[in-house]
């Protein structure tokens, strides 16, 4: 297992959005084909006006070729409105049937002077190190 995990950022329209993807070995059944991550978001407001995150939509692809796509209102039960200079982190996580794959995405903002935009979540890799080598880590 690596010890420390990747940052993935990513800037569009004076926001910027960072991703840590964590692999899960204790949460995961690898047996069973279920490999758990979780991923720690920072949006982070660097431009003028405030602006309102209403909705996220995700595409999680998992390397064994299924591709799926999440789409909602805000994060996490959440529609966060982030002035200038204003930070919303959150953690959630995802499951896949393999050692790997990918997420990305955008959120869809709204500034206070009504404009809408998205946001690009960057692609972002998740890896179960010590399985995607067919062997297992040992403690």
């Amino acid at each position: 297992m690596t010890s420390s995990s990747p940052f993935f950022y990513r800037l569009t329209d004076g926001i910027r959005v960072t991703v840590r993807p964590v692999f899960l070995p204790e949460q995961s059944i690898p047996e069973q084909h279920q490999f758990v991550f979780a991923y720690y978001v920072r949006v982070e407001n660097v431009g003028t006006q405030a602006a309102q995150l209403l909705s996220r939509r995700w595409r999680i692809h998992d390397s064994i070729g299924e591709d799926s796509e999440v789409a909602g209102d805000g994060v996490v039960g959440e529609q966060p409105l982030i002035v200038p200079g204003g930070v919303h982190a959150y953690q959630s996580f995802c499951v896949l049937k393999s050692a790997s794959g990918y997420m990305e995405g955008e959120y869809r903002f709204i500034r206070s002077d009504a404009t809408r935009f998205d946001a690009v979540i960057p692609r972002f890799v998740l890896a179960a190190d010590e399985w995607t080598g067919g062997k297992k880590s040992t403690n």
